[in-house]
Formats: structure tokens, C-alpha cells, sequence
């Protein structure tokens, strides 16, 4: 390859490790390490917290990433790019600016990326619902928030800019990645879709971070997977063409082989020659991999077409209050007492609580209800009877675990570790908006 540019995949969802992220960041020679930490449920999570006051809009996690990684990252000439501004990318990046502050990394430059909230517009626009085919103003909830899927247009400013971490809300996955491959190479946002093509390949390789290096892909016995206690994050060479070679720490637990990588490849791509982002549509049918190595795939082929005109958004509605509550029953008929202990408390719900029937979900984990109906009920030595209700005020949702907690000493036999959780709900739609809509703003801080 001549000149490329290091991408590191520093996480792939809210919940992810940082040990794997500080690996890269300190010994990978990485140009950028990217966190991608949201998704259309984690998104609608923050906007809930920021809401309900209850906690912060923006990834929970960020504060630890970035203690974890942003030193060495400084050192190593490396940027942070995520779009873990979630639900309030300002507060993220205060946070940002605080935390190099306080490990002495003054100078540091932030890029907030805004805009993303788009609430007024689609108020505006009053677009159709992809999920109902009705208008915007026909839904009966309360629409509390709507975030359109962002591209690299503003990834691209704020580096131009000379941000040292760029924190964005509902940046879309592959323009993480994108981004900064578009500012390094000087690619047209709008003139060279084969490739933003490709660049958007590379992007959807990397954003899942572990499941490339084997996580989503290991089977113990078809599909064995080395040292997934350790398991590395992958990052890629990218050179100007879009052509990149995937790879890991040496040492690091995983594997990369081209049917990991085509496993990643065609995740959750529904039609693989129109891959819709904000930037391009991209094709990923022309693609090939060629293992280059131990750990090692080359990718090229990638192409796509010109950007749509219109770009998804996620759109939040109150939706009630979910309540759950779930036990265990182990031992001889142990799925008999389950199913028994279902009946009381769907009865109670019912009858005591006047619970709507059509809300309330039971399950007996452990005798396949997984397969919904799919594949015959199994007869284990132990079950988890798990009982939850969407409901439309906190009051009834607590009534669902306090039913369930309540079997301990009201039968049947030999309940035990019972849980109770409840928690307001957002029910997700989708529409999409006039991209002339949409207008991202870039603001720099520094430390």
C-alpha cells in the first residue's frame, strides 16, 4: 500500500469493553480510534435519562473511555471520534474538556457536533411513519424526540478544525469512519460516491469492533475462536483508493479470516447492492476478501451511488412504563410450578390490578421460549418465570414485580431469586426528513 490511514475500532455498542479500546490506543500506531455506542434502543435510553433528570444524555461509559484512552491517545498523535454525545452532545463534551483537564492534557481540542435534534422540523414537516403509514400527527403518544441519522460532512469539519475528539450525537455508523478517512484524502462528499463506497465498506466492517475480531462469530464447536477472554479490537490500513487490510494486536485474543469479516459484511444489511447512509448508497456486491495473513484481510471493491435526498431519523414517544419481575423454580417439576406460579400472576395483574391482558408478556426461560412457539418446549431441571407489562402508569408497573417477588411465600414451592425492575418507555418510529433540513454545527472547546 502507499500512504493509509489507521483506523482503530474502539468499541461497538453501549455496553462494550474499554480494556481492548486502551490496547489499541497505547500500542496499535493508530491516526483514529473510533467508539460507536449507539443504537436506535440506546439512543431512545438517553433521550429518557435527559428527560426524566434521572441521568446523564450522553453514554454512560464516556467518562471511562476517554480516562482510558485519551492520554495515550494525546501522546500518540491519535483522535477520538464517537458518537457518544448521544441524546446531549454539549454535556459530553464538557465532560470531554474536564477530563483532559484533569489529567493534565491542557490544549486539547474538542469538536462538539450538534443538530442532530430535529424535533421542530418534523413537527413542521409532519412526515409520514414508517411503521404505521400514518402522519406524524395522527399518533396519539407524546413526541419527545427526534434525531436524524447525521453523515461525515460535520466529522470532517471539526477535524479540519483541528479537533483532538470529535463528540457527536446521532452520528450514523459508518460516517464515524468515514469521516476522517473523506478529510485525509480530500474525498468529495458529493462527487465520488465509489468511493465513499468503499470508505462506508470499511466503516461497517469496523463499527461493530469485537464481532469482526470473532465475538458475534464464535461457535465452540463449528466456529472456535481463540483467546475470547482477550479479545482484540480490529482497526485497518486504509489507503486513498478505499483499499484497507483488517487486522489486531499481535498477542490479542480473536480471529480475523474472511468468513469473519463476511459475517460482519452482510450484518444486519437487509440489500447488500444499496446500503442506504447519509452520505452514499453503497454496494457492497462487488466486494472481495483476500486473507493476506495470520489475522490479516485485505478489502476492495466497494462502490456505491449518488446520496439520497432525504435522511432517517429516530423518532421518541412516550410510551408508558414497562415492569418486570422475574424467579427461578429448580428441581423435580420445575416447569410445572413455573407455569403455575405464571397463572397466579397473570390472574392478579387481571383481576387485582386491572392490567389489560394484551400488555403482559410471560416467559419461562429455560423451555424454549426464545423460538416463540418455534421449536418444542423443553422439560429442564430449572426455569426463570419472567413476567412483564408495558402499562401506562409507574403504579402498575410496579405491580408486576412486586406480583412476582410476592410468590417467595405464596406459592408455589421453592421460588427464588427474584428480581424486580421498571422503567419509563420511549416507543421508537422512524420517518425520514429533507436533508435541507438537517443542519449540523460544529463547535471547538479546548482544555
Amino acid at each position: 500500500m502507499s500512504r493509509s490511514i489507521r483506523l482503530g475500532a474502539g468499541a461497538g455498542f453501549a455496553g462494550d469493553r474499554i480494556d481492548p479500546a486502551a490496547q489499541l490506543a497505547r500500542f496499535a500506531a493508530l491516526d483514529y480510534l473510533v467508539f460507536e455506542v449507539l443504537g436506535e434502543r440506546t439512543i431512545a435510553a438517553a433521550n429518557a435519562r435527559r428527560l426524566a433528570g434521572t441521568g446523564e444524555g450522553y453514554d454512560p461509559l464516556l467518562r471511562r473511555r476517554l480516562e482510558a484512552t485519551l492520554p495515550a491517545c494525546r501522546s500518540n498523535g491519535t483522535t477520538i471520534i464517537t458518537n457518544g454525545g448521544a441524546a446531549d452532545p454539549r454535556a459530553a463534551g464538557t465532560l470531554a474538556v474536564g477530563v483532559a483537564r484533569g489529567q493534565g492534557l491542557a490544549g486539547t481540542r474538542v469538536g462538539v457536533v450538534t443538530g442532530d435534534d430535529v424535533l421542530e422540523a418534523v413537527h413542521h414537516v409532519d412526515p409520514l411513519l414508517w411503521e404505521t403509514g400514518h402522519p406524524l400527527s395522527a399518533e396519539t403518544d407524546e413526541l419527545v424526540s427526534a434525531n436524524a441519522y447525521l453523515g461525515a460532512a460535520p466529522v470532517i469539519e471539526a477535524l479540519a478544525e483541528g479537533a483532538d475528539v470529535v463528540i457527536a450525537g446521532r452520528l450514523a455508523d459508518p460516517a464515524l469512519y468515514l469521516g476522517p478517512l473523506a478529510h485525509e484524502f480530500g474525498w468529495d462528499l458529493t462527487g465520488e460516491p465509489a468511493l465513499l463506497g468503499q470508505g462506508t465498506v470499511v466503516g461497517h466492517l469496523l463499527e461493530c469492533a469485537g464481532q469482526l475480531t470473532g465475538g458475534y462469530f464464535a461457535d465452540p464447536v463449528t466456529k472456535p475462536v481463540p483467546g475470547l477472554e482477550r479479545l482484540g479490537f480490529p482497526f485497518a490500513d486504509v489507503a486513498a483508493d478505499g483499499t484497507a487490510m483488517l487486522a489486531k494486536l499481535p498477542g490479542s485474543g480473536g480471529l480475523i479470516d474472511t468468513r469473519t469479516v463476511t459475517e460482519q459484511l452482510l450484518y444486519e444489511v437487509g440489500d447488500p447492492s444499496a446500503y442506504i447512509t447519509p452520505d452514499v448508497v453503497a454496494d457492497f456486491s462487488s466486494v472481495s476478501l483476500e486473507q493476506a495473513g495470520e489475522d490479516r484481510v485485505e478489502v476492495r471493491g466497494g462502490s456505491g451511488s449518488i446520496r439520497p435526498d432525504e435522511l432517517k431519523v429516530t423518532l421518541g414517544f412516550r410510551g408508558g412504563w414497562l415492569g418486570e419481575g422475574q424467579i427461578s423454580y429448580a428441581g423435580p417439576r420445575a416447569r410445572q410450578r413455573g407455569e403455575h406460579a405464571a397463572r397466579i400472576v397473570r390472574t392478579r395483574l387481571e383481576e387485582i390490578h386491572g392490567l389489560d391482558p394484551r400488555g403482559i408478556l410471560i416467559e419461562l426461560i429455560g423451555t424454549g421460549a426464545a423460538f416463540r412457539g418455534l421449536a418444542p418446549a423443553q422439560d429442564p431441571i430449572e426455569v426463570r418465570l419472567r413476567v412483564a407489562a408495558r402499562v401506562a402508569d409507574r403504579r402498575s408497573a410496579e405491580a408486576v414485580g412486586w406480583e412476582v417477588e410476592s410468590l417467595y411465600t405464596n406459592g408455589p414451592a421453592a421460588g427464588g431469586g427474584a428480581r424486580r425492575h421498571i422503567e419509563e418507555v420511549l416507543a421508537i418510529r422512524s420517518c425520514t426528513l429533507p436533508r435541507a433540513l438537517v443542519r449540523p454545527n460544529v463547535t471547538i472547546e479546548e482544555a
